[in-house]
């Protein structure tokens, strides 16, 4: 039998969960719990995911930008701290709440620098990993009728493994520079080489309503679904393509809710029973 694979280099210390940040806007608070779970529920490693919350990082001076009319959610320039937010050390993710993740993220960190020869230096030499998507959305509006803006590099951005303690991002992405800096610097990786960034397979940022599934190549199937115009959590996108792959993951999640609440009371009624 073949000796396993060397662990991926992008994993931190044993013991250690892999952190992964995920962009929070309060009309969107169902899609992040249903991100969350899809994530957690594949993973065989352990993972730390934490929203990234506007609000938090303004209460603690860590972000002051005015809010631009282009940007479609909270989260649209507070991905960038995600380096910051994670200490300058080590990898992490961040990725868009409108995912839902159908694979375990230990394959995604594979892809990125797969396991081998070479990998610790292949691993050094890239600031980030993402999907270089060739993107051209249809509709000028999305969400909740958010405006759709087209730019270079679009949805690159929208799911990034970053190379935290990369010298280029601990340089490049500062609090005062992600409250400061323009849009096409920061969604177009312009303090990057082209080098520096590297490109991890399609279908583990999945655009629905663009990226196509060939039955004959298993390699097109989503790993991870990107509602990118839209969720079903809007009742605007609620009969979208993989819809109800989302709305299952939201059921199991509300029952897994309805559960812990069942139970929570059921004990506290013991308790006082008990102490009468």
């Amino acid at each position: 039998m073949p000796a396993p694979p060397p662990p991926s280099p992008l994993l931190p210390p044993s013991g250690e969960p892999f952190r992964v940040f995920v962009g929070y806007d309060p009309r969107e608070h169902e899609a992040y719990e249903v991100c969350r779970r899809s994530l957690l529920r594949h993973a065989s490693i352990p993972l730390d995911v934490r929203p990234i919350r506007q609000a938090d990082l303004r209460a603690g001076g860590l972000y002051w930008r005015a809010r631009g009319p282009t940007e479609s959610t909270e989260f649209s320039f507070t991905r960038f701290l995600t380096p910051f937010l994670a200490g300058y050390r080590g990898w992490a993710l961040f990725v868009d709440c409108d995912f839902l993740y159908l694979a375990d993220i230990a394959d995604l960190l594979a892809a990125a620098v797969p396991p081998g020869a070479g990998a610790a230096e292949a691993a050094d030499r890239l600031a980030v990993a993402c999907v270089k998507h060739e993107y051209q959305p249809a509709e000028a509006t999305k969400m909740d009728g958010a405006i759709q803006t087209v730019y270079p590099r679009k949805n690159w951005s929208s799911m990034v493994l970053y190379n935290c303690a990369h010298p280029k991002n601990v340089a490049a992405l500062t609090p005062d520079a992600v409250s400061t800096q323009t849009g096409a610097f920061l969604h177009r990786f312009a303090w990057l080489d082209d080098g520096e960034i590297g490109e991890l397979p399609f279908a583990w940022n999945f655009l629905v309503g663009h990226n196509r599934v060939d039955p004959a190549d298993p390699a097109t199937r989503p790993r991870a679904i990107h509602y990118t115009c839209g969720g079903p959590w809007f009742e605007r996108y609620r009969d979208c393509e993989f819809a109800d792959l989302w709305i299952k993951e939201a059921e199991e999640l509300r029952a897994e809710k309805e559960k812990l609440k069942i139970d929570a009371e059921t004990e506290d009624g013991r308790k006082k029973a008990e102490g009468n």
